[in-house]
């Protein structure tokens, strides 16, 4: 079994690695994700402001792949991020209730949303920090202390006062 698992680790070691953005495994592994964190205990809503971030970043991955294969036509970057983030219509397929709560937004989906705002202010944030201290970081790994942080922040209040 060993040299099985080893055989396939090399294989796969030796390629070239895509990210693909619309890829099943992410849908599943999110699904998988809301469903521990409620056994767990934890707020849908505090998980919502992680999967919306997690949404944001895989459409970045998608638009960077588009820029590297070149291809650019109008609206790509907004229907690139949209493509993304409408992933979460198989989380509402398997596991959740569509129930309109704020300004006729489902509750999951709208805390989604802010948690992918979070997550742009922040890398937002870090730019701007970064470009006033001469295009360098304050300390290392800042710009993922600074997104985790934020992230981190958001989902607590989230859970804590339960919005």
């Amino acid at each position: 079994m060993k040299k099985l698992l080893a055989l396939f680790m090399g294989a796969f070691a030796s390629t070239n690695v895509f990210a693909n953005p619309a890829c099943a495994v992410c849908t599943v592994a999110i699904g998988a994700t809301l469903t521990i964190s409620r056994k767990l205990g934890v707020c849908d809503n505090a998980v919502a402001v992680w999967l919306g971030a997690f949404l944001v970043i895989l459409g970045y991955w998608a638009i960077k792949w588009f820029d590297k294969k070149g291809w650019h036509f109008w609206g790509r970057d907004a229907i690139l991020m949209l493509l993304s983030f409408s992933m979460i219509g198989a989380l509402y397929i398997r596991d959740l209730n569509y129930s309109p709560c704020y300004w006729l937004i489902d509750a999951f989906l709208f805390w989604a949303i802010i948690g992918g705002i979070v997550y742009v202010v922040s890398q937002k944030l870090y730019e701007y920090m970064k470009r006033h201290n001469n295009n360098h970081a304050h300390f290392p790994f800042e710009k993922v202390v600074m997104a985790l942080t934020m992230l981190f922040i958001t989902s607590w209040l989230v859970s804590r006062f339960a919005f």
